[in-house]
């Protein structure tokens, strides 16, 4: 008589032990990822080439670890048939990956640029972008902490925070235009150091999708309000033109 009911409870453990087992995944790649751009910051700092290879060459390992997620999705979604808050799960675990495995991408381009930085002079205001990239990195922090424990309010806090990661990298761009101007020679190393700066902003609005997708998650409901955006270099490239 019992056996139905013994059933029905293994499957349902099984299938929470094979979500749980699709976090952790996901938490691995995501400490991968800020590895990847903690190290990038290092290489850049201290114009260390070969460490920065070592981040290109490691981006594999993020990559491989978000086809490992896409493979379970797909298990997960044609064995079980999830409904409801078990299919926001497994959809928000696949979209969660995708955007730690961009974080890693923008993380190895970093480090990419900075290869070619390396063949330059140093510039004064590479030291700026440690405190991007750390800013960038909390908020990464703070979204996969929200994910990890279902805080849609962790979530959310992180989601607002991008404005002043856009805010920092605004004040970069407009520093880096004016050594630019004033001196033609830091035209190459502060172009660099422009698509590092961008890399790294872009890792912010890829913590703000993960945050996006963490409040669904929780709330079944999309954020209800238009996020501010702090990055108004559109507009300045444009009024330097004149």
């Amino acid at each position: 008589m019992n056996a139905p009911q013994q059933s029905g409870e293994h499957t349902v453990k099984g299938y929470d032990a094979e979500l749980q087992r699709l976090t952790g995944e996901i938490q691995r790649m995501g400490e991968a990822a800020l590895a990847q751009l903690e190290a990038a910051i290092d290489a850049v700092i201290e114009r260390d080439s070969d460490a920065a290879m070592r981040v290109v060459n490691a981006d594999d390992a993020i990559d491989t670890l978000e086809q490992d997620v896409s493979h379970d999705v797909v298990r997960l979604l044609a064995l079980r048939q999830p409904l409801a808050r078990d299919l926001r799960e497994v959809l928000a675990a696949l979209r969660i990956a995708s955007d730690i495995e961009r974080i890693g991408d923008y993380a190895a381009n970093v480090a990419k640029r900075s290869l070619v930085l390396n063949q330059l002079a140093p510039v004064g205001l590479t030291s700026a972008l440690p405190r991007l990239a750390a800013l960038a990195a909390s908020l990464v922090r703070d979204v996969l902490a929200a994910y990890r424990d279902n805080d849609a309010e962790r979530a959310l806090d992180a989601w607002a925070r991008d404005e002043e990661l856009d805010e920092q990298y605004t004040g970069l761009f407009r520093e880096l235009l004016t050594y630019m101007m004033e001196d033609p020679r830091n035209i190459t190393p502060c172009t660099h150091l422009l698509f590092m700066a961008k890399n790294i902003e872009r890792i912010g609005d890829h913590a703000t999708n993960i945050a996006e997708n963490v409040y669904f998650l929780v709330h079944g409901v999309h954020i209800g309000q238009t996020r501010r955006k702090g990055d108004t270099t559109a507009s300045l490239a444009i009024d330097d033109s004149h």
